[in-house]
């Protein structure tokens, strides 16, 4: 067999979860002999489908896979049949799709998900929330983009584990720090954004955790900076260089690990396209907290010690 050619289509250089998918995916398609292309939609699903039926359609440089993040909220049902169609083997990254039943009892190619488990990734928010506010109150909470269902999951998932006295107040992002400065700064020009009072920032991933911290340096003054940077800050992802570096240097209070799945989905689309049998169906990548919960526990309780001193 020639050697494997596969497309890996991400949705933005501008985010550090992105950047490390693209670097697991690199070292997994030497270590398995793949050839590997990426390519990046610039957070724009038209885009990310024009890119992805181009590979399909052209038959001299058509991949014997695609693996790719979906942008929009549909993960491209028209594309994904296009592809097995064309004998192009499918993977979609962290993203639940109810068209992939039909795909795998349809066509000889393997046709798999590999995701975050984004409800847990939530539930695990929610945790830190009660971690951190023994005492209840206030949460700013940064979503990625609506229409997108690990933004959707990961919401679902804090809410149904932050306790009852923790209050959330929603804002929307596009899982880039920019967009997240942009949010916050817009939202700090209201007249009510001074008589907000919030305890804790919370952000669906660490750029945009990030970001919206940068926004309260660069958008206050005086004691309002003070009191708004001084608030702790949480995120998603926690990649070692990003947002693990972040809580250890003290930028944020904590994240949640959600290691990069690129290279899980090369090395089974690799096996299964060598072997001829179809791949697992749906692979889960299990997040963590970062700090451990206890220890998130104890840095809540001794903070609210210390507010009733």
């Amino acid at each position: 067999m020639n050697k494997l050619k596969f497309l890996l289509a991400l949705t933005t250089k501008d985010n550090d979860y992105q950047q490390e998918q693209a670097a697991a995916a690199e070292q997994s398609a030497k270590r398995f002999g793949v050839d590997l292309q990426i390519i990046y939609a610039d957070n724009d699903a038209i885009t990310q489908s024009q890119q992805l039926l181009t590979a399909i359609q052209s038959e001299a440089a058509r991949p014997n896979a695609i693996i790719f993040e979906p942008v929009g909220g549909t993960a491209l049902p028209q594309v994904a049949r296009a592809a097995a169609m064309a004998g192009v083997g499918w993977a979609i990254l962290n993203r639940d799709v109810d068209y992939i039943n039909q795909l795998r009892s349809s066509y000889r190619v393997p046709v798999l998900v590999v995701t975050a488990d984004h409800d847990e990734i939530g539930r695990i928010q929610g945790r830190q929330f009660a971690a951190l506010l023994p005492k209840g109150g206030a949460v700013l909470y940064i979503q990625g983009p609506s229409e997108n269902l690990a933004a959707k999951q990961r919401t679902a998932g804090m809410y149904e584990t932050k306790p009852a006295d923790v209050q959330v107040k929603l804002m929307k992002a596009h899982w880039t720090e920019e967009s997240a400065y942009k949010t916050i700064s817009s939202w700090l020009r209201l007249s009510t954004s001074h008589d907000t009072h919030v305890d804790l920032v919370a952000a669906q991933d660490d750029s945009m955790a990030a970001g919206a911290r940068k926004a309260f340096h660069d958008n206050t003054t005086g004691e309002a900076r003070e009191r708004w940077t001084s608030l702790p800050f949480i995120g998603c992802d926690g990649l070692p260089k990003t947002g693990q570096a972040w809580v250890r240097s003290g930028l944020l209070a904590a994240t949640v690990v959600s290691p990069p799945n690129t290279d899980q989905a090369i090395e089974m689309l690799a096996h299964a396209i060598r072997s001829g049998a179809q791949a697992k169906e749906r692979s889960l990548t299990p997040p963590y907290s970062f700090p451990a919960l206890p220890e998130l526990a104890a840095i809540g309780q001794k903070k609210a010690r210390a507010q009733r001193a």
